[in-house]
Protein backbone atom coordinates (compact mmCIF):
# COMPACT_ATOMS: atom_id res chain seq x y z
CA UNK A 1 0.00 0.00 0.00
CA UNK A 2 1.50 3.19 -1.10
CA UNK A 3 1.65 5.81 1.90
CA UNK A 4 0.92 9.47 1.75
CA UNK A 5 2.83 12.08 3.53
CA UNK A 6 0.78 13.99 6.12
CA UNK A 7 2.03 17.48 7.42
CA UNK A 8 1.29 19.10 10.88
CA UNK A 9 -1.35 21.95 10.45
CA UNK A 10 -2.80 22.96 13.69
CA UNK A 11 -3.55 22.06 17.34
CA UNK A 12 -6.19 23.97 18.96
CA UNK A 13 -8.38 22.91 21.89
CA UNK A 14 -11.11 20.47 21.39
CA UNK A 15 -14.83 21.59 21.34
CA UNK A 16 -16.24 18.49 22.26
CA UNK A 17 -14.08 16.93 25.00
CA UNK A 18 -12.57 19.26 27.83
CA UNK A 19 -8.92 19.13 28.26
CA UNK A 20 -8.51 17.87 24.92
CA UNK A 21 -6.94 19.12 21.81
CA UNK A 22 -7.36 18.77 18.03
CA UNK A 23 -4.60 18.00 16.37
CA UNK A 24 -4.72 18.56 12.28
CA UNK A 25 -2.42 16.96 10.02
CA UNK A 26 -2.70 17.71 5.74
CA UNK A 27 -2.14 15.81 3.25
CA UNK A 28 1.37 16.74 1.53
CA UNK A 29 -0.26 16.67 -1.81
CA UNK A 30 -3.72 16.96 -1.28
CA UNK A 31 -6.66 19.22 0.48
CA UNK A 32 -7.53 16.51 2.79
CA UNK A 33 -7.36 17.20 6.56
CA UNK A 34 -7.09 14.98 9.49
CA UNK A 35 -8.41 15.82 12.45
CA UNK A 36 -7.36 13.96 15.93
CA UNK A 37 -8.15 14.79 19.51
CA UNK A 38 -5.56 14.23 21.75
CA UNK A 39 -4.75 14.74 25.53
CA UNK A 40 -3.01 17.87 27.05
CA UNK A 41 0.21 16.18 27.90
CA UNK A 42 0.61 15.06 24.52
CA UNK A 43 -0.27 18.28 23.13
CA UNK A 44 2.00 20.42 25.15
CA UNK A 45 4.83 18.50 24.27
CA UNK A 46 4.27 18.58 20.66
CA UNK A 47 3.81 22.84 21.03
CA UNK A 48 6.99 22.94 23.63
CA UNK A 49 9.27 20.89 21.00
CA UNK A 50 8.18 23.22 17.76
CA UNK A 51 8.08 26.55 19.81
CA UNK A 52 11.98 25.93 20.90
CA UNK A 53 10.60 25.64 24.48
CA UNK A 54 13.51 24.29 26.80
CA UNK A 55 11.46 23.09 30.19
CA UNK A 56 13.71 23.14 33.47
CA UNK A 57 13.82 19.39 32.91
CA UNK A 58 13.24 17.05 30.26
CA UNK A 59 9.95 15.86 29.54
CA UNK A 60 8.90 12.25 28.74
CA UNK A 61 9.06 12.53 25.10
CA UNK A 62 12.49 14.60 25.76
CA UNK A 63 13.93 11.53 27.51
CA UNK A 64 12.95 8.93 25.31
CA UNK A 65 14.95 10.99 22.15
CA UNK A 66 18.27 11.43 25.01
CA UNK A 67 17.98 7.89 25.67
CA UNK A 68 17.27 6.67 21.69
CA UNK A 69 20.13 8.83 20.96
CA UNK A 70 22.58 7.75 23.07
CA UNK A 71 22.30 4.40 21.46
CA UNK A 72 22.54 5.50 18.11
CA UNK A 73 18.65 4.64 17.13
CA UNK A 74 17.26 7.31 15.32
CA UNK A 75 13.66 7.08 14.39
CA UNK A 76 12.90 7.42 10.71
CA UNK A 77 9.47 7.97 9.75
CA UNK A 78 6.06 7.78 11.78
CA UNK A 79 3.35 5.53 9.73
CA UNK A 80 -0.33 6.01 11.10
CA UNK A 81 -1.19 3.01 10.01
CA UNK A 82 -4.92 1.76 11.22
CA UNK A 83 -8.14 3.50 12.10
CA UNK A 84 -10.48 1.58 14.13
CA UNK A 85 -13.72 2.84 16.62
CA UNK A 86 -12.18 5.81 16.42
CA UNK A 87 -9.11 5.34 17.29
CA UNK A 88 -5.86 5.98 15.09
CA UNK A 89 -3.00 3.56 15.31
CA UNK A 90 0.49 4.48 14.83
CA UNK A 91 4.01 3.20 15.20
CA UNK A 92 7.35 4.38 14.94
CA UNK A 93 9.66 3.14 12.33
CA UNK A 94 13.46 3.08 13.90
CA UNK A 95 16.82 1.94 13.08
CA UNK A 96 20.32 1.99 14.32
CA UNK A 97 23.08 1.04 12.17
CA UNK A 98 22.15 -3.08 11.87
CA UNK A 99 18.57 -3.11 11.91
CA UNK A 100 15.36 -1.11 11.37
CA UNK A 101 12.69 -1.91 13.76
CA UNK A 102 8.64 -0.92 13.92
CA UNK A 103 7.40 0.51 17.81
CA UNK A 104 3.71 0.41 18.73
CA UNK A 105 2.76 3.96 19.86
CA UNK A 106 -0.07 6.19 20.36
CA UNK A 107 -0.24 8.26 17.34
CA UNK A 108 -0.02 11.60 19.68
CA UNK A 109 3.22 10.10 21.31
CA UNK A 110 4.34 9.33 18.14
CA UNK A 111 3.47 12.74 16.74
CA UNK A 112 5.55 14.33 19.59
CA UNK A 113 8.59 11.98 18.89
CA UNK A 114 7.95 12.83 14.90
CA UNK A 115 8.59 16.41 15.64
CA UNK A 116 11.72 15.90 18.05
CA UNK A 117 13.32 13.85 15.49
CA UNK A 118 12.26 15.71 12.60
CA UNK A 119 11.48 12.70 10.33
CA UNK A 120 7.97 12.01 8.30
CA UNK A 121 4.53 11.29 8.83
CA UNK A 122 2.71 9.32 6.56
CA UNK A 123 -0.51 7.44 6.61
CA UNK A 124 -2.64 5.20 3.96
CA UNK A 125 -5.00 6.55 1.40
CA UNK A 126 -8.12 3.87 2.94
CA UNK A 127 -7.59 5.99 6.46
CA UNK A 128 -7.41 9.46 4.73
CA UNK A 129 -10.80 8.42 2.46
CA UNK A 130 -12.44 6.93 5.51
CA UNK A 131 -11.51 9.80 8.78
CA UNK A 132 -10.20 12.95 5.95
CA UNK A 133 -11.89 16.27 5.42
CA UNK A 134 -11.68 17.75 2.16
CA UNK A 135 -10.93 21.39 2.82
CA UNK A 136 -11.70 23.53 -0.71
CA UNK A 137 -8.53 25.67 -2.10
CA UNK A 138 -10.75 28.82 -1.73
CA UNK A 139 -11.03 28.94 1.28
CA UNK A 140 -7.76 26.98 2.79
CA UNK A 141 -5.33 29.23 4.75
CA UNK A 142 -2.54 31.04 3.66
CA UNK A 143 0.88 28.83 4.43
CA UNK A 144 1.94 29.94 7.58
CA UNK A 145 4.29 28.81 11.16
CA UNK A 146 1.85 25.39 11.43
CA UNK A 147 0.37 24.99 15.46
CA UNK A 148 -0.62 27.91 17.10
CA UNK A 149 -3.31 27.44 19.16
CA UNK A 150 -6.30 29.51 18.26
CA UNK A 151 -10.34 30.05 19.02
CA UNK A 152 -12.66 28.02 16.43
CA UNK A 153 -13.45 30.23 13.65
CA UNK A 154 -16.36 32.87 14.51
CA UNK A 155 -19.23 31.32 12.87
CA UNK A 156 -20.86 29.28 15.50
CA UNK A 157 -23.22 26.44 14.42
CA UNK A 158 -26.39 26.30 16.50
CA UNK A 159 -25.85 23.09 18.94
CA UNK A 160 -28.29 20.81 17.13
CA UNK A 161 -27.97 17.09 17.21
CA UNK A 162 -26.44 16.63 13.58
CA UNK A 163 -28.16 13.47 13.41
CA UNK A 164 -31.49 14.84 13.02
CA UNK A 165 -30.82 17.39 10.19
CA UNK A 166 -31.44 16.30 6.52
CA UNK A 167 -28.46 15.21 4.38
CA UNK A 168 -28.48 18.58 2.58
CA UNK A 169 -28.82 20.48 6.05
CA UNK A 170 -25.25 18.24 6.74
CA UNK A 171 -23.84 19.06 3.87
CA UNK A 172 -24.49 23.09 4.40
CA UNK A 173 -22.91 22.61 8.01
CA UNK A 174 -19.88 20.53 6.87
CA UNK A 175 -18.65 23.51 4.13
CA UNK A 176 -19.45 26.04 6.60
CA UNK A 177 -17.13 23.77 9.34
CA UNK A 178 -14.37 23.46 6.70
CA UNK A 179 -14.46 27.20 6.02
CA UNK A 180 -14.54 28.01 9.21
CA UNK A 181 -11.48 25.41 10.48
CA UNK A 182 -13.79 23.21 12.63
CA UNK A 183 -12.02 20.16 11.96
CA UNK A 184 -13.34 18.44 14.72
CA UNK A 185 -16.84 19.54 14.10
CA UNK A 186 -16.30 18.23 10.26
CA UNK A 187 -15.22 15.09 10.78
CA UNK A 188 -18.08 14.19 13.22
CA UNK A 189 -20.63 15.98 10.45
CA UNK A 190 -18.38 13.54 7.81
CA UNK A 191 -18.42 10.45 9.96
CA UNK A 192 -22.88 11.05 9.99
CA UNK A 193 -22.85 11.78 6.30
CA UNK A 194 -20.77 8.28 5.66
CA UNK A 195 -23.18 6.27 7.86
CA UNK A 196 -25.97 6.99 5.73
CA UNK A 197 -24.07 6.26 2.98
CA UNK A 198 -23.79 2.96 4.08
CA UNK A 199 -27.53 2.50 5.34
CA UNK A 200 -28.80 3.91 2.15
Amino acid sequence: MKKKRLELLNLTLSQSQSGAYTLVLGEADGKRRLPIIIGNFEAQAIIIELENMTPNRPLTHDLFKNFAMSFEINIDEVVIYKLHEGIFFSKLICSNQEKQIEIDARTSDAVAMAVRFNCPIYTYEAILAQAGVLFEEESAPSESKPVKEKKAGTRQSKDKDITSLSTDELQELLQRAIEDEAYEKASQIRDELNKRKKSS
